[in-house]
């Protein structure tokens, strides 16, 4: 009793009415959501950052398809998603598919990759490319969502705490209604208000913050995929390199 008369959030919770009490658990369940969206994406951002980091360091400019893609354990077990894998992934897939196909119909010619070679494999990159950027904005609209919806529904609890207050008066008269009743509606209005800020406002920080992290991580998406399809460009201008390429794991 004393902590509940000590805090104002738990005094208007324990005396609002039962509609009262919904809007708090709906303020509560978007502030779990909204952390909970905020620390797991901004973790995964951390160890996909770490795991590009590394992938690049083993990329080499001079032998393009020699990279044993590998996707790592880590990531693949935690659900972590590896664009530069998938980026990579698809440029050997592409290239060898190309190769093997240009071999096909002209075995006695040397390797090499025609305008149209080339243009179909960017394709294929930056395909790939748009599905990992889908991916690292998964869920991000929940957090723009619990931004606008919180407040408004802190407002839904002053508007309803404010029209419980005014019908308690109407009923029983200011002189006849307690002090008591008309301050838990009162609470009730300035609480919920108050929640509604405190959910909106680490979700829009959070989402801005997420959402440059992320375009700024696209354009490292974007320069690995020119550096790739450069690469490629450069090394199969020389034929006698492309029979050293290794399959796609």
């Amino acid at each position: 009793m004393i902590c509940v008369a000590s805090n104002p959030f738990i005094s208007a919770y324990v005396q609002s009415d039962w509609f009262g009490k919904g809007i708090f658990w709906g303020l509560f369940a978007l502030s779990a959501a909204s952390w909970w969206v905020i620390l797991h994406k901004s973790w995964a951002l951390f160890h996909v950052r770490r795991l590009s980091s590394e992938f690049r360091a083993l990329f080499s400019e001079t032998a393009p398809l020699d990279l044993q893609s590998n996707k790592p354990l880590q990531g693949s077990l935690l659900g972590i998603p590896h664009p530069f894998f998938e980026i990579y992934k698809a440029l050997k897939q592409a290239t060898l598919r190309i190769i093997s196909r240009n071999h096909l119909f002209t075995p006695s010619a040397e390797t090499t990759l025609s305008e149209a070679d080339l243009g179909l494999i960017e394709s294929q990159v930056y395909a790939s490319l748009a599905t990992q950027a889908k991916k690292l904005e998964r869920n991000l609209f929940l957090l723009s969502t619990i931004a606008t919806l919180g407040p408004f529904l802190g407002l839904l609890g002053t508007v309803w705490g404010i029209l419980v207050t005014f019908s308690q008066l109407h009923q029983k008269g200011f002189a006849a209604a307690s002090n008591a009743s008309m301050l838990s509606g009162l609470s009730l209005a300035l609480a919920t208000t108050v929640i509604g800020l405190v959910v909106a406002i680490p979700a829009l920080v959070g989402y801005n913050y997420l959402k440059n992290a992320g375009r700024e991580y696209l354009r490292d998406m974007e320069n690995f995929a020119h550096l790739l399809l450069t690469s490629v460009e450069l090394y199969y201008k020389r034929p006698e390199h492309a029979k050293t390429a290794t399959p796609v794991s």
